[in-house]
């Protein structure tokens, strides 16, 4: 049986900001697969609940069985458990579709203190900072030059 373990986190640089995901899956044999990717400007509700959907979307694409997943937003956690009710509509369809790809698996989540989730807390950060980064070096394009149409002036027949 394939069986991975993950660790997730969702960034995000001010709420709503700049956002990235960290994933590291982790196979039995020891194993590991790092995903550091920039997602945005989102919450940092929505960035946790992207990380988790990367890791199953990730865990199922490599055939996996068994999926346990540790992470440190106490939100998505107990939404996940139904602990919490999931109110919010844009987090709704993120719950949804995280829990419709869990029942693929015999899937388990669980809390882990931030200090407990770094390696995930470091890839996430990566994408925003190296977003962030690229976007500074990029040169502003020359403002592109103003056209004032002229006035079409209509050429009439006259009759001599």
């Amino acid at each position: 049986m394939a069986h991975f373990v993950a660790h997730v986190d969702g960034g995000s640089h001010g709420n709503p900001g700049p956002s990235g995901i960290g994933v590291v899956l982790e196979d039995s044999r020891g194993g590991k697969i790092r995903v550091s990717k920039w997602i945005g400007l989102q919450d940092n509700n929505v960035a946790e609940y992207v990380a988790l959907l990367e890791a199953l979307q990730l865990a199922l694409a490599l055939k996996a069985k068994v999926l346990h997943v540790y992470s440190d937003s106490e939100v998505v956690v107990k939404q996940m458990l139904g602990e919490y009710a999931c109110r919010s509509p844009r987090l709704y369809s993120l719950n949804w579709t995280c829990r419709k790809l869990a029942r693929a698996l015999k899937f388990s989540i669980a809390h882990v203190r931030r200090e407990e989730n770094m390696e995930a807390n470091r890839l996430a950060n990566h994408a925003v900072k190296k977003h962030s980064a690229s976007k500074q070096r990029r040169v502003a394009a020359p403002p592109l030059p103003r056209v004032i149409a002229q006035p079409k002036v209509r050429k009439t027949a006259t009759a001599c």
